[in-house]
């Protein structure tokens, strides 16, 4: 599937999991750009590191014809002025009322950019000449990646050299030697070497990205919502984050190589950092080591959202259903009970169960299934009914993170294939950006994460629950056939993957091309 950009389109292609091996981006140089790019570089004082951000833009190989530059001054004192050596396209705007930091700086910046692709720039930044085309490169291949780009932290005081010497060092690819060769962040270098470039990061493949120099699709932007407004620190890592929720791929680029003047905030006050991020940001991340190793309590943005359709169940039934669950293991969850008629109904049941447990806060009250939250990072679709035991879902999560799927399905002895499923909502949201037509949307989501079945007996409490003779041999019937399908598709998937390389070769590669060419 593609994007329609003026006469152009951009491709859609179907990547799995954070694995970008399929993109093969042409050299700098041998290509023909077609997108427009807004950079926005959100900055507080440092008039002097500006002038050399700017001045570095100047000597880009990326067409000025396609590129603008948006300077966010978020407060200065005294405030920023554009110097005279700039880009032809750069506006100057002050960041807009009700907050400040880089976060809102940012937001400010992109509510005047024009651009179909937003790079985001730290304004105390030496780009080198390729820096922007070389990101761009990616943006033309897919419209879902988030690009970070490459940069090395050199010293930087009084006396350096000043903007023109920069922008003749940039444009004669020499900007390196100007401040000597820096330092890359070992932690960084690491993770890329471990992950292969992000590419078998899977889903947490958002950690690794840096503030300082990114790129991504408006779109993809818009999509996740941006930052949360209240955070003036961590608020890169909170839109890594938001963006992966949105099914971004993340991916490196080695080649978009830049020098950052002076050490990093979170490096020159670490411990402060810390102590202000902790809260603030682990508060709106589920996904993080911290928040997995504490538990018994509830957060601002839950690990699961769990919503459950009650049709005419029974009060009793449903209250019972929902007591097991607030009552479980994992307690980071939110509830939502969707029925079909007003809650406040006379001659109903509904205002009964509704007071028996909207004094617990992690339960909401609905008439139709509520939207995705573009923070929780999973969706327990279940009905009333079932005595889950206390590590139910738990016990989902676990097999969501162990095999990464997208999609966790129970069968139940009871509930057939209409047990509880678990969805990943980053899946989903990629899953159903790529849809065309009428398409399977679960289908997709196992080509771009995969789908695991599991034994829903596990999920029950045995000593509440006792099953007929009967139903054990439903129980058994059912393993069997969740066997023999997972069998059959993991057949399935590996001749997918055979044709899916011979395509890549046959298409993306001088000598598979000529090969078809050849074969008329």
């Amino acid at each position: 599937m593609t994007v329609d950009v003026g006469a152009w389109t951009v491709p859609r292609p179907l990547l799995r999991l954070n694995d970008h091996g399929a993109l093969e981006p042409p050299p700098s140089g041998e290509w023909t750009p077609r997108l427009d790019v807004s950079v926005v570089i959100p900055a507080h004082g440092g008039q002097e590191r500006l002038d050399l951000t700017l001045a570095s833009l100047t000597a880009q190989t990326y067409p000025s014809s396609l590129t603008q530059v948006v300077v966010v001054d978020d407060g200065s004192d005294p405030p920023l002025r554009l110097p005279d050596l700039r880009p032809e396209n750069t506006v100057l705007v002050p960041s807009g009322p009700g907050g400040w930091g880089p976060g809102h700086a940012v937001r400010s910046g992109i509510a005047v950019a024009d651009g179909t692709v937003l790079l985001r720039l730290d304004a105390d930044m030496v780009a080198f000449r390729d820096h922007v085309e070389s990101q761009m490169r990616w943006h033309h291949l897919a419209d879902y990646v988030v690009v970070i780009g490459g940069l090395r932290f050199v010293e930087h005081g009084p006396g350096g050299p000043g903007p023109e010497e920069v922008a003749a060092a940039v444009r004669e690819g020499t900007a390196q030697g100007l401040f000597g060769d820096g330092e890359e962040m070992e932690w960084l270098v690491e993770s890329y070497r471990r992950t292969g470039r992000l590419r078998r990061a899977g889903h947490t493949a958002y950690r690794n990205f840096i503030g300082a120099t990114n790129s991504m699709g408006r779109d993809l932007y818009r999509r996740s919502g941006g930052s949360d407004p209240e955070l003036v620190l961590g608020e890169d890592t909170h839109l890594a984050y938001r963006l992966a929720r949105q099914g971004a791929v993340f991916l490196p680029d080695p080649d978009s190589g830049s020098l950052h003047l002076g050490l990093p905030q979170m490096q020159r006050r670490r411990e402060e950092g810390f102590r202000y991020r902790a809260p603030f940001v682990g508060n709106r991340l589920p996904l993080t080591a911290d928040r997995e190793r504490i538990t018994g309590r509830s957060w601002q943005v839950p690990m699961v959202d769990v919503v459950m359709e009650i049709g005419d169940v029974p009060s009793a039934l449903v209250a019972d259903t929902v007591d097991r669950l607030l009552g479980g293991t994992t307690t980071d969850l939110r509830i939502t009970l969707v029925a079909d008629r007003p809650w406040e109904g006379r001659g109903d049941g509904l205002p009964a169960l509704r007071a028996y447990l909207e004094s617990d806060p992690r339960t909401r009250f609905r008439t139709s299934p509520p939207e995705p939250d573009l923070d929780v990072p999973f969706v327990l679709w279940t009905r009333p009914g079932f005595a889950f035991a206390p590590d139910a879902v738990g016990e989902m999560l676990r097999q969501a993170r162990l095999t990464k799927a997208g999609l966790v399905r129970a069968a139940m002895p009871r509930g057939g294939p209409e047990g509880p499923r678990l969805e990943r909502l980053s899946s989903f949201a990629r899953a159903r950006h790529l849809a065309e037509g009428d398409v399977d949307v679960d289908r997709l989501v196992d080509e771009v994460a995969g789908v695991r079945w599991m034994d829903g007996t596990s999920l029950l409490d045995p000593e509440e629950d006792v099953e007929e003779p009967e139903e054990r041999e439903g129980a058994e019937e059912w393993r069997t056939r969740l066997e023999e399908t997972e069998r059959e598709a993991a057949s399935w998937r590996s001749c997918a993957d055979r044709w899916k390389r011979r395509h890549r070769w046959l298409t993306g590669t001088g000598t598979g091309r000529r090969v078809l060419r050849a074969l008329g």
